[in-house]
């Protein structure tokens, strides 16, 4: 992502947010459908190697900021997962590794858990709205607590705690569960964890 231009990086907030997208020519305007998926990745540095156990990353504190800076917090805040990605040791590369689940397998639960979703509220949870998150993302009064702490140690903003409710919900989808549950709800915030350091600095 740092690698595009800034500007072209935040005309993405919009749609990201609303799933439509406003083209505006002189006095006319036109609204078209723009749901989509996004997946991006990013360098944790310049050079690629921040926080590797190596230590072979050399980026001064202000080339990893300037570099990380270039992508905003506000777009980072619409993106739902935050996944560090770290290097996997040569072993489990070899031909011979042990697979994981099949696609077949994961497609299988995903199509369940959106069955849920359509069953309880007749839209995935990714597209709910904040009352219809509020109803469909009770949580017990720890847990309430528990994110709420999560939110002021992180300094997540309101739209991030929606979010967080919303994966928290689909992650007790996938296991089939009808409420949400502390582990669901731990899962949803370490995935907000990720980036933190880089939104901090492209805010």
């Amino acid at each position: 992502m740092p690698e595009w231009d800034r500007r072209a990086l935040e005309v993405l907030r919009e749609p990201l947010e609303s799933g439509v997208i406003t083209v505006s020519r002189a006095a006319r305007s036109a609204e078209f459908p723009a749901r989509f998926q996004l997946v991006a990745a990013m360098n944790p540095c310049p050079c690629g190697w921040a926080g590797d156990p190596s230590g072979r990353c050399r980026c001064s504190p202000d080339a990893v900021r300037r570099y990380r800076g270039r992508v905003s917090g506000p777009l980072l805040d619409r993106i739902d997962l935050h996944v560090e990605v770290a290097r996997l040791p040569p072993a489990e590369l070899r031909p011979d590794a042990p697979a994981g689940e099949s696609t077949a397998t994961v497609r299988a639960r995903v199509v369940e858990a959106r069955e849920r979703q359509y069953a309880r509220a007749g839209k995935t949870n990714a597209v709910l709205d904040q009352p219809e998150t509020a109803s469909a993302c009770r949580l017990a009064d720890a847990d309430r607590l528990l994110l709420e702490r999560a939110v002021e140690a992180l300094q997540l903003s309101a739209r991030s705690m929606h979010r967080i409710l919303r994966v928290a919900r689909t992650i007790a989808d996938l296991e089939g569960a009808d409420a949400i549950g502390t582990a669901h709800l731990t899962e949803a915030i370490s995935l907000r964890r990720a980036t933190r350091g880089i939104e901090a600095a492209a805010a």
